[in-house]
């Protein structure tokens, strides 16, 4: 037998040294080659480190949170063969989720002929219930986590049956159906007295995201702006497109046409489409539209960007917002997929609220937010109609963004909006 040590590789980019996020495994166990050892983040993404050996780990050389110099050694594995002892940087890395630049990339590794070495993990038995350790955060949907609070269910105490383990609604209610969770409790439990406590570190993507956005907030001067916008009319024109094209040419969302009426303002606003660099004192201007859709993902909030939205159709940009959304919450979008924005998109849909206040995407100057859409009685020409009414709430750097230009920008996009003909008109 030998040991195989494995160093941390060189990330690129001039990085020096990284961030351990997390171990995805321990002493004493068995991994095969091109299997995932560890999550580690750098500035600009959190990087899968892959094994490039068969074998058992024997030591691990960092715990996590621990900022690791590239060249250090990261895991050391027992391998069949010679009882020398063998070093290695770990296989090219593998790039996991970017986070964002003020609010989010695995690609698979290049699969390689098995080599002889020792067997591989056993699969584990599925059933409605399993142990995690108290830090580890279960794959789950927003909305999953929503249900499992509302029915008191602890996440990590579920067993996933969608992909790679993702906890599902099903595996709520075969929970449930076992008695495991806190509602099968006497009643009386749910008055009981609690003195627990949970300590979570914020270590990785969420530190990531946590130091952006305080950055953010702390080197712009924000200011917020929300307008009420009828969608009654583009409501209508995009349920009549889906009706004639939807099975041809696929669905539209609301996105796609905000995106197009963010192209067509920025025509008379092209301050709102810049850069800020606050330490060269320098604004860029850009002609090209890229912009960044903020989408919440299992690690926190990515930012895919859609390029050159100036030069797309509305089906080419829905098209394009859904693939980069499914690689941004699956984790295979790219670094160039998830940086480059020059304005930015948010939206929360259905949960989208009344009002909110974005936090902006440095070192742009503006994001635009959209808040849900509700039937609410309106006056129009002294007549009450029941209308299709949404918020935009929109926050700008007041450094480079004056309080009227960001007003009439919104107002501007407010009335391609509720004139939908007029987001075509050249």
């Amino acid at each position: 037998m030998g040991t195989h040590v494995i160093k941390m590789p060189d990330i690129g980019e001039g990085i020096a040294e990284v961030e351990l996020s997390q171990w995805h495994v321990k002493v004493g166990d068995l991994v095969v080659e091109d299997q995932v050892l560890a999550d580690v983040m750098t500035d600009k993404a959190m990087v899968d480190i892959p094994s490039p050996v068969h074998g058992k780990v024997i030591a691990l050389g960092g715990q996590p949170g621990e900022v690791m110099a590239v060249g250090s050694v990261l895991i050391s594995i027992e391998v069949e063969g010679a009882g020398n002892l063998k070093e290695s940087a770990a296989p090219a890395p593998v790039a996991a989720q970017e986070p964002p630049a003020a609010p989010k990339v695995e690609t698979v590794a290049e699969s390689k002929p098995a080599a002889a070495a020792g067997p591989r993990p056993a699969p584990v038995c599925q059933g409605p219930m399993v142990a995690r350790e108290a830090d580890e955060r279960p794959l789950a949907s927003p909305a999953v986590r929503k249900h499992a609070l509302d029915l008191g269910i602890q996440l990590r105490l579920v067993r996933g049956s969608g992909p790679a383990g993702r906890v599902l609604h099903e595996d709520l209610e075969a929970y449930l159906a076992q008695g495991q969770s806190n509602a099968s409790a006497p009643a009386a439990a749910a008055y009981a007295q609690r003195h627990d406590e949970e300590h979570i570190q914020v270590i990785g993507m969420r530190r990531k995201i946590a130091q952006r956005m305080q950055d953010a907030t702390q080197r712009a001067a924000h200011f917020s702006y929300v307008e009420e916008i009828d969608v009654t009319a583009i409501e209508e024109l995009r349920a009549h497109l889906n009706e004639k094209h939807g099975a041809s040419r696929g669905k539209l969302t609301l996105l796609p046409f905000l995106v197009r009426a963010l192209v067509v303002a920025l025509r008379d606003f092209p301050q709102m489409n810049a850069r800020y660099d606050d330490e060269a004192q320098v604004i860029t201007r850009l002609g090209a539209v890229h912009v960044g859709v903020a989408t919440q993902s299992d690690v926190g909030l990515m930012v895919p960007v859609v390029r050159h939205a100036e030069a797309r159709s509305l089906w080419d940009s829905a098209a394009e917002i859904s693939r980069l959304a499914n690689a941004a919450r699956t984790g295979k979008a790219s670094r160039d997929e998830l940086s480059g924005s020059t304005i930015t998109l948010t939206s929360l849909g259905a949960l989208g609220g009344i009002v909110s206040t974005p936090v902006l995407n440095l070192p742009e100057v503006a994001i635009v937010g959209v808040n849900k859409i509700v039937e609410r009685p309106m006056v129009i020409k002294g007549q009450v109609v029941i209308r299709k009414m949404m918020n935009l709430s929109s926050s700008f750097d007041h450094r480079v963004v004056d309080g009227m230009d960001a007003a009439l920008f919104i107002q501007a996009i407010r009335g391609l909006i509720e004139q939908p003909a007029t987001l075509f008109v050249e």
